[in-house]
């Protein structure tokens, strides 16, 4: 006999379908949350990368079929979904709380404390987005009024615009998200100083009036830096402040700028070289790499370190990127060499080291920024890359072998074979084609930089799906996400420099500076010691990339004034920058090494001196001898 069920209980059962189909529609709204932006991330990046591919081709495989003027359209194309990209990606990064930051002074402070700064930093920020869609809606119905449309396809100018509003909007909601998320669990109190910290800062706003823009604008820059606000939003956050306190500037150029900041072809090679060393840095690329650099120097004392070196200068050329380099070598070699009997903080430190080469050896991100920054050749920046980047490999490849030998550190191997090199760098063969077809097509005029990383994203894919098959549709999403979200942290900050850099502008802070340099000293020489002295001491606090988009405009025309050659400087800037890759507290390549190893970061900080000095000595080697830099950039004229 069956047990009769109670009323409760005949309720449920005839809600039971309800509450399903309820629990469905929360499950999608939860999917559409959890994956919306990397969805629309990746849709673009494959896009992108595909139509700059096929404008390659058409140019030279299948020159006489023109599909409906490819080679404008691509161009115009691939650009609009890049920006839409980049502020998708900006808005997953919010999400994922993925920024460029210094924390090393509110970490000291107590856990309440941090989060009612935390509280702070976020208000302000949410403000910003606010002001950016506000003002961007205004500056699309602009767009429709005036019928701007497209120079290629003729479409509403107001349709790429909407990027920028759209992109801020899903930012602020990300932001509301971290918020509540924030707010769940924490004290009344901490809240309350929260919003007060807040109110405390935007006091100067409101009663300093038309006070001095400079001040204002690097008083609030300072600030926000040190209360740990992601350095891009810093960058956004103190131009706000202070246009609303000085008019120095329309409101309406803050979505304007953040558009036409980054509507630009050459910016384009950062995502797709960072989605060509993230796509070959996990696969079997860098493991044929590693076995080629084996063969050639693991017979040697201090075989595996010289390898890690090696294997990086070979990467470089691919990833352009030195925490890639430093994270896809690092996973493999570290754990070899300590098993090998290397100290650790030594075996970690190496791998640091040999991860700066790739902000320097082409192609570099750090190089593109630079080029899109100062307005320079990004193929002359590459070229002048060359040299410094191997004469900086070769050094840490001597100072290197010293120190293994000394302290008994052997190779696995005993001796050279010329076969097995030979077969190893016939097994290599696709890995070593990428550097080749990269900057040949780039210096034999082939293909510009970004049509060389579009290249290069695509041959990655294809290798990794097709010939090696390490690589899934799972891997691929992850990939290309992965890539998404980074290069959109980049972008980001120059999209917020490009805001900042117009009150630069405005108020000559670039002429101030160099006067100020200049009545120390008019010497060359002392003021380009100066320089490095200084480029190093932001290293030890600021990520490189934020230092060039930020500092570029500021010290460029100081160095041009007093006769250093703009790629020159380049050089100087990223090298100096790339040895604040390995020097605390803001080292990231530090950071990636000691997590791989899982070591403290004091134990590789130890391992890392002989290797920091061998770099300083390279770096004025560079500065002094502009030869080093520019020899094959005249050479290749």
């Amino acid at each position: 006999m069956s047990q009769e069920l109670s009323p409760v209980e005949q309720l449920d059962n005839q809600n039971a379908p309800m509450f399903r189909k309820e629990s469905r529609f929360l499950r999608t709204i939860k999917f559409i949350d959890q994956h919306f932006e990397e969805i629309l991330i990746v849709i673009g990046m494959l896009t992108f990368i595909l139509l700059i591919n096929l404008q390659v081709l058409n140019r030279y495989v299948l020159p006489f079929i023109e599909i409906a003027n490819i080679t404008t359209w691509t161009e115009e194309v691939s650009r609009y979904i890049f920006i839409f990209v980049s502020f998708l990606g900006a808005s997953l990064a919010i999400k994922n709380r993925d920024s460029i930051q210094v924390t090393a002074l509110v970490d000291k402070f107590p856990i309440g404390m941090q989060k009612s700064i935390q509280i702070a930093n976020t208000i302000f920020m949410l403000y910003f987005s606010y002001m950016i869609v506000t003002n961007g809606f205004n500056l699309i119905m602009f767009q429709f009024e005036t019928a701007q449309s497209t120079p290629a396809l003729s479409i509403p100018m107001a349709i790429p615009y909407s990027a920028v509003p759209i992109g801020f909007l899903l930012i602020a909601i990300r932001l509301v998200q971290n918020l509540l998320e924030d707010t769940r669990e924490m004290e009344i109190k901490d809240g309350l100083i929260g919003i007060f910290i807040a109110l405390l800062l935007i006091l100067p706003v409101i009663v300093m009036g038309e006070a001095d823009i400079t001040l204002l604008l690097f008083g609030y820059f300072v600030l926000f830096i040190i209360i740990g606000m992601p350095i891009a939003f810093a960058l956004g956050v103190s131009t706000l402040a202070t246009v609303l306190a000085t008019n120095a500037i329309p409101m309406d150029f803050l979505p304007q700028t953040a558009f036409t900041s980054i509507d630009n072809f050459p910016i384009m090679a950062v995502p797709f070289f960072v989605a060509a060393g993230i796509i070959m840095g996990g696969g079997f690329i860098i493991k044929k790499l590693l076995r080629l650099s084996d063969e050639l120097l693991g017979f040697l004392p201090g075989g595996l370190a010289l390898v890690a070196i090696v294997t990086s200068m070979f990467f470089s050329a691919i990833s352009g990127s030195g925490p890639a380099t430093v994270a896809a070598i690092g996973t493999l070699l570290i754990p070899a060499m300590i098993k090998q009997g290397y100290s650790p903080g030594f075996a970690t430190a190496i791998v640091a080291a040999a991860g700066t080469i790739g902000v320097i050896i082409p192609p570099s991100n750090p190089l593109v920024i630079y080029g899109v920054v100062s307005q320079q050749s990004i193929s002359q920046l590459f070229i002048a890359g060359i040299i410094p980047g191997v004469i900086t490999g070769l050094a840490l490849i001597v100072v290197t072998y010293f120190i293994a030998k000394r302290n008994g550190w052997q190779g696995d191997k005993t001796t050279f074979s010329m076969k097995n090199t030979l077969i190893a760098a016939w097994d290599a063969k696709l890995a070593l084609l990428v550097p080749i077809f990269i900057l040949g097509g780039i210096y034999g005029g082939f293909m510009t930089p970004t049509e060389a990383a579009a290249v290069a994203a695509a041959y990655g894919i294809v290798i990794g799906m097709f010939v090696y098959k390490d690589m899934d549709i799972r891997g691929l999403y992850r990939n290309l996400s992965k890539a998404g979200v980074t290069s959109a942290v980049i972008i980001l900050l120059i999209v917020m420099a490009s805001i900042f850099g117009r009150l630069i502008t405005l108020e000559k802070v670039a002429e101030t500076v160099a006067n100020a340099v200049l009545a120390i000293s008019e010497n060359k020489w002392v003021i380009l010691l100066l320089l490095n002295a200084f480029l190093l001491l932001v290293g030890l606090v600021m990520e490189a990339l934020a230092a060039i988009v930020i500092l570029t405009p500021i010290l460029l025309p100081m160095a041009v004034a007093i006769g250093v050659d703009p790629v020159h400087f380049g050089l100087i800037m990223i090298f100096n920058l790339a040895i604040g890759f390995i020097t605390p507290p803001v080292g990231v390549n530090l950071f990636v090494a000691a997590g791989v190893a899982k070591l403290r970061i004091e134990d590789v900080i130890k391992g890392i001196r002989p290797l920091l000095v061998t770099m300083i000595v390279i770096l004025l080697l560079v500065t002094y001898i502009p030869t080093i830099s520019l020899w094959l950039v005249s050479f290749m004229k």
